[in-house]
């Protein structure tokens, strides 16, 4: 064996071990990205199922407080045309003091859903969640939760892309026998690894932060 095939050796397994202790730690990255991903891309689906539901509720509360607007409106009306018998006057005016207590119930009810428990303040909450009130997370919070998630996601979907390119690379580089494509290769390599890793850091950040 000659003097150079001798040198060649030891070069090679230290090449093979740069490259592949640099595939590890992308890898393990790219596995930390990939969790994110999966975690918050659920997380989304559920935010938007969630502010389906909610915007349904606040068009149930709307429904119900225009049909008592509507029964107030008919008995105030029946009331003006002098329509209603005199002993029953006291009672229907009863009646039209109870609808419009609910139907301010249900604008305050309509606001809390829509806005949630935390941003109405204590002093305005009206509807209650499994027997709790206060406990009402807004459509428009969900709106705002469904749009970091969703910008999350696209960050977390350049992280995975360029991280993916570094692996390919990477399995590449090991097979390269030049020394200056090899250089070119694993320079390629850990930049796009490193970039991978800030797309990565920076959706958790957008979503933990």
């Amino acid at each position: 064996m000659s003097s150079a095939q001798q040198d060649e050796g030891p070069h090679e397994h230290h090449w093979e071990m740069r490259f592949g202790i640099t595939l590890a730690i992308f890898a393990a990255a790219l596995a930390i990205n990939d969790l994110g991903a999966g975690k918050f891309g659920d997380d989304e689906i559920k935010e938007t199922n969630e502010k389906a539901n909610s915007y349904m509720w606040y068009q149930s509360k709307g429904i119900k407080e225009t049909l008592a607007e509507g029964q107030r409106d008919l008995i105030i009306t029946l009331l003006k045309a002098e329509a209603i018998a005199a002993d029953k006057i006291s009672e229907l005016d009863k009646i039209a003091s109870k609808l419009n207590g609910q139907i301010e119930r249900y604008k305050r009810e309509k606001h809390e859903i829509l806005l949630g428990s935390a941003t109405v303040g204590k002093e305005n909450w009206a509807q209650e969640v499994d027997g709790k009130l206060g406990q009402v997370i807004g459509s428009k919070e969900r709106e705002k939760s469904i749009e970091r998630l969703s910008a999350a996601g696209d960050v977390f979907d350049f992280g995975t892309l360029c991280l993916q390119l570094c692996l390919v690379l990477g399995a590449i580089g090991l097979l390269l026998k030049i020394p200056q494509g090899r250089k070119m290769t694993f320079a390629t390599v850990i930049g796009l690894g490193i970039i991978g890793t800030l797309f990565c850091l920076r959706a958790y950040a957008i979503v933990l932060l």
